[in-house]
């Protein structure tokens, strides 16, 4: 059985060294992983206001998630939190409220950095908002990663054995993550 993975890219530039690490994973992924990228570009900011009202591109983005196995979050670290476009999109995607689209959805995090902590801090205020929507994270093992373009190339070949060897196991482990929550808590398809 093959999974669907929808996948966000938490950097909105255009040259995001972390759109180079989701091309590296899923270069690296299992075979029974097909990924697509859930985008967050187009999102205005999100207001209370729009809730009876959802403009087009938010529900695009709620339904892009329904129709997911599961969420992969590839974030850079700004300011020792999430990028504003990211928590954007998830408050968008958490709402009207009642109507959370993350609500047990198996999720995973991962963030590349050019510094040495690799979006640790980004990770784990991530992972209380994603904690606060109810997706079923996959909590190990965690991955902050070093960004080098001596380790990455621009169309995601990894070139460090052993970098590659990390993320080939990182995702075989969210895999297995999926399976065990898509066993216990079935995805509604229907939505």
């Amino acid at each position: 059985m093959a999974y669907r993975v929808g996948y966000f890219v938490g950097s909105l530039s255009s040259t995001s060294i972390n759109r180079i690490l989701a091309t590296a994973l899923i270069r690296l992924a299992p075979d029974d992983l097909e990924f697509f990228e859930i985008p967050i570009r187009d999102l205005p900011l999100y207001s209370q206001d729009y809730d009876a009202d959802y403009p087009a591109v938010a529900v695009d983005l709620k339904e892009s998630i329904a129709s997911a196995d599961a969420v992969l979050f590839v974030t850079p670290e700004y300011n020792r939190s999430i990028p504003g476009g990211l928590k954007n999109a998830i408050d968008w995607a958490s709402r009207p409220w009642g109507q959370n689209s993350f609500d047990h959805i198996p999720a995973a995090v991962i963030g590349a950095s050019v510094g040495a902590i690799g979006t640790a801090v980004a990770q784990q205020s991530l992972r209380g908002v994603l904690s606060f929507c109810n997706a079923r994270q996959m909590t190990a093992p965690e991955a902050y990663i070093q960004f080098s373009p001596d380790t990455f190339a621009d169309d995601g070949t990894v070139h460090n054995a052993g970098t590659a060897t990390f993320l080939r196991d990182y995702l075989v482990e969210f895999r297995d993550h999926i399976e065990r929550v898509l066993t216990v808590l079935p995805r509604d398809t229907d939505v």
